[in-house]
């Protein structure tokens, strides 16, 4: 498809600065490409073609599941559309596939930015209005993305963010078992056949889930969320992928309040993308978290909530 404008993706916005190179889809503000020297980070897609296995997207304003898409906020039961029909769940939140606007850009040689906006309307079983931003910014230490709501309502409005990158050492399908992962999370949630949980987190020790020392993925299947993550003394959680003779690499940081992440290895996906990258998603709350409560925020009226993640090359 020649234009973009008419592509699934919407219009393109590229960011430059340095040695990097983003991508970013005015379809979600998701991230659809972004590289180091020409190394790719995350794994790129065509324009137009949709983002295989949500890849790159935003989830706002709530990441991955909440079982039969019902829960109850303060004392009201609600009932959410249910956007994934085969496991009867509602999946990652309304913003995914709705057209952002760019509200502010800046190009440098040294650092580039753009910042996304967009006004989330009430929508079945969440009847609240949010502003939203996504800003996007590179510089020498690579990208970092700040995802930011206001409550333009007057009712305490639940949220919740993920943010869906698959990172990548650019080495094709079914490469991604070579690859070594390092996740600093002590604790894992055990789900059901439709990806909900059924119980309390538990310790990684002695599972497979266990990363916090790295080592080869290999065969090790992966959609799986984990928390009680180590930060360093910045205050950032860091999940490094790197090659197996400790050259480069790639490695994703979590900010103040994205205490989970969840990983997938891509099993699923068509042939062209299956195990070519690891999701790596940064989420402010667990699945299922409407429904439990679990970390979920309660944006007051007026009140704003921001979190950030950033991506750069080893």
């Amino acid at each position: 498809m020649a234009d973009a404008n008419l592509s699934p993706n919407g219009p393109q916005q590229v960011l430059e600065a340095g040695d990097y190179r983003a991508v970013i889809s005015g379809v979600g503000a998701g991230l659809r490409g972004l590289s180091h020297r020409g190394r790719p980070l995350v794994v790129k897609y065509p324009v137009e073609t949709q983002p295989p296995g949500g890849a790159g997207q935003l989830l706002i304003p709530w990441p991955n599941r909440v079982r039969d898409g019902r829960y109850r906020w303060q004392g009201e039961d609600r009932q959410l559309d249910l956007s994934e029909p085969a496991t009867g769940n509602a999946s990652h939140g309304f913003t995914r596939f709705l057209p952002w606007r760019v509200v502010a850009e800046d190009a440098g040689q040294d650092s580039a930015y753009v910042r996304f906006g967009l006004r989330l309307y009430p929508m079945h079983g969440y009847p609240h209005i949010l502003e939203l931003t996504a800003h996007y910014e590179l510089n020498e230490a690579g990208l970092t993305v700040e995802v930011a709501a206001r409550n333009l309502g007057d009712r305490v409005a639940p949220y919740g963010l993920g943010a869906h990158p698959y990172l990548t050492l650019g080495r094709g399908p079914g490469r991604i078992d070579e690859a070594v992962l390092e996740v600093p999370a002590d604790t894992w949630l055990p789900v059901d056949d439709r990806k909900v949980p059924t119980g309390a987190r538990e310790s990684v020790d002695g599972t497979q889930y266990d990363f916090r020392k790295p080592r080869p993925i290999g065969g090790t299947q992966l959609d799986t969320a984990c928390t009680g993550l180590t930060r360093d003394a910045d205050g950032l959680a860091r999940v490094r992928l790197t090659e197996a003779d400790g050259g480069r690499g790639v490695e994703l940081r979590l900010g103040a309040g994205l205490d989970w992440v969840q990983l997938y290895t891509g099993d699923t996906l068509p042939a062209t993308y299956r195990r070519a990258g690891i999701a790596v998603e940064p989420m402010s709350c667990p699945p299922n978290a409407f429904a439990t409560g679990e970390d979920v925020v309660g944006v007051e009226p007026g009140a704003r909530v921001a979190h950030r993640f950033g991506i750069g090359a080893l």
